[in-house]
């Protein structure tokens, strides 16, 4: 099953979209919002189906779908927890740095609660306020949504709590980052609002793609229009979102509408870093990532932060060349 929010007022509305993402109906007089669903979803579940369904088979007509109408699948949400499940990109991020990589980071994941009351619409602009010295960048994600979660779960019956997938863009502002975490309190004013794709799914939806927790397709992005990564998110996954979502619920329950992101999908290549897509490799996720690369080959970086006028778009296909969630498509304009 496919759904969106449509912008209007603080939450959107909520509509069902069909698979080809062609056309939508409205949901409201199921659940007015994407948040009412999930906090009813063992009810609302079945009627949402229904319609979902009667959309695809022509029985409900429905109306054009437009990805430009959509806000993020939850344009704000009670909780925003983005982990680092693919540590090959933290192994990285320490070796650029000439930094031992701690052993526990291969079994206890990291992850840091992010802002989640201004969520980006997945086609509105990343609006910066200062010249492009702060470090832009994109970081390609897939992210889950939960119903109410309790207090120290199992990580197997965690995987019973995720409800809904989607796409993520977590925006990072890398030249604060290194100041903030200086000060041994995580990030903050480094990680501006976030976007998502403009639907999001049931995991049944991925069929086989989706097992153990893990969805098994490459994560596309392109930068400035130019092939930039295409990882594969359930390889090299150490930490999968059942895992994820034991962890974030490890000391406190998790309300439902929860968000928890799997960090930077990030590939290796035959054992040691990744490699550019035009040199036979996967690519990357993020700029952050072969600038890592660049300065632990070359002794610097490379490649540049996004300026003004760049333009990133992270999208996720199936077999057959179709897009699951829509698509991620957004410009770094100056505010």
């Amino acid at each position: 099953m496919k759904l969106a929010s449509l912008k209007h007022g603080r939450d959107g509305k909520l509509v069902v979209v069909s698979k080809d993402l062609k056309r939508m109906t409205p949901a409201t007089d199921i659940a007015p919002t994407m948040q009412a669903a999930i906090d009813d979803w063992a009810n609302v579940l079945p009627r949402l189906r229904a319609l979902y369904e009667s959309l695809n088979s022509g029985a409900v007509e429905g109306e054009a779908f437009n990805e430009s109408d959509c806000a993020s699948p939850l344009p704000r949400a009670y909780q925003w927890a983005d982990g680092s499940a693919y540590v090959n990109h933290v192994e990285l991020v320490r070796k650029a740095r000439n930094a031992e990589m701690p052993e526990t980071f291969w079994t206890d994941p990291l992850m840091y609660q992010g802002g989640s009351d201004s969520f980006l619409g997945p086609r509105e602009n990343i609006i910066m306020p200062q010249d492009e010295g702060w470090g832009i960048d994109f970081e390609a994600e897939i992210a889950v949504v939960t119903d109410d979660v309790p207090m120290g779960v199992s990580e197997a019956d965690a995987a019973g709590h995720i409800k809904l997938l989607m796409l993520v863009n977590d925006v990072s502002l890398r030249g604060l980052i290194p100041g903030e975490l200086a000060k041994g309190f995580g990030f903050f004013q480094s990680k501006p609002s976030s976007a998502f794709s403009p639907v999001c799914i049931t995991p049944d939806e991925l069929g086989d793609a989706w097992a153990d927790t893990k969805v098994n397709l490459p994560l596309v992005s392109h930068y400035n229009g130019g092939m930039f990564g295409k990882p594969e998110a359930g390889v090299d996954m150490t930490f999968n979102f059942a895992k994820l979502v034991s962890h974030a619920a490890k000391t406190r329950p998790l309300g439902a509408g929860a968000i928890v992101g799997s960090g930077t999908v990030s590939n290796k290549l035959d054992g040691g870093p990744g490699k550019p897509v035009a040199e036979g490799g996967v690519g990357y996720s993020c700029i952050a990532e072969i600038r890592m690369i660049e300065t632990i080959q070359d002794g610097k970086p490379s490649t540049s932060f996004m300026k003004f006028g760049d333009t990133v778009r992270i999208e996720m296909f199936d077999a057959d060349g179709a897009s699951i969630f829509g698509a991620i498509d957004q410009e770094v304009v100056k505010g």
